[in-house]
């Protein structure tokens, strides 16, 4: 691992300003996937700014009828938080469902958000659900912040400072995990909200996105079968060691029928 300077700025404001002041500054949030980068020497920041000293990026509050989470809450209490169980219960089965037990106590949404993995099980529910990303300097609606393979809409100096999640009528999460890793193998939201249906994937392409094939076969009849019967084009989707595109593109079928089911 290369030397550093550790900044641990105690509000937002001072970790812009360590951010601007650095050659090469980069966030920790959780460092969950940061610190593996670190080890391995893929990177070599001139400076970390640690934002877990920040208090007002933390918790989980209601906000009119859905839910506003701050940036460095853990997985774990997005999880286990009676809030989220009774206004977006999906959204507590989704955080329970990420890694294993160590990752959920260290990593947060805003550092999965952030990192924007397109195997991650956050990016999903953000953008099933129609969520806003709050930062430092404006909103970000979901729709227009997943840009494709590890990019975002955030620009430099831009740090996500918390996630408004609207309640949603029905929603549910289902995933095929990889065993090894406990990232998606492919994963479905499916969302009925106020605006419509909305069904976001991840773990089949570049990025997470929405199928909107089984958003329009589940507009007109909200059912599992409907779900199931819509063909996935395979041809948009990644094929590795662990499932070829023909197999993610099966498994986004079923798992959305699964997820109309556990609405």
């Amino acid at each position: 691992m290369h030397n550093f300077n550790y900044q641990r700025p105690a509000n937002v404001a001072d970790a812009v300003k360590a951010l601007g002041g650095a050659g090469d500054g980069k966030i920790i949030a959780g460092g969950m996937t940061l610190v593996p980068t670190l080890k391995q020497r893929l990177a070599a920041p001139s400076d970390l700014v640690d934002l877990g000293g920040i208090a007002d990026l933390k918790g989980i509050k209601a906000e009119g009828d859905g839910l506003i989470i701050g940036a460095m809450t853990k997985h774990v209490e997005v999880a286990t938080s009676s809030l989220v169980k009774s206004t977006i219960p999906a959204l507590a089965q989704l955080a329970e469902l990420i890694g294993d037990r160590q990752v959920r106590n260290r990593g947060t949404i805003g550092g999965s958000l952030a990192n924007n993995d397109p195997a991650a099980d956050y990016p999903s529910a953000v953008l099933a659900l129609g969520a806003t990303i709050r930062t430092n300097k404006r909103e970000i609606a979901a729709d227009a912040y997943f840009q494709g393979l590890f990019d975002t809409a955030l620009e430099e100096g831009e740090i996500i400072t918390a996630v408004h999640f609207p309640k949603p009528e029905k929603a549910a999460y289902q995933k095929f995990a990889q065993p090894a890793s406990r990232f998606a193998l492919i994963g479905v939201f499916v969302a009925k909200t106020k605006g419509g249906v909305r069904v976001a994937v991840t773990g089949g392409g570049n990025g997470v996105f929405r199928a909107k094939d089984i958003e329009a076969a589940l507009t007109a009849n909200f059912t599992p079968q409907a779900a199931k019967t819509v063909k996935i084009n395979p041809g948009d989707l990644n094929g590795d060691l662990h499932g070829t595109p023909e197999y993610r593109a099966a498994l986004v079928s079923t798992l959305a029928a699964r997820a109309v089911a556990a609405c």
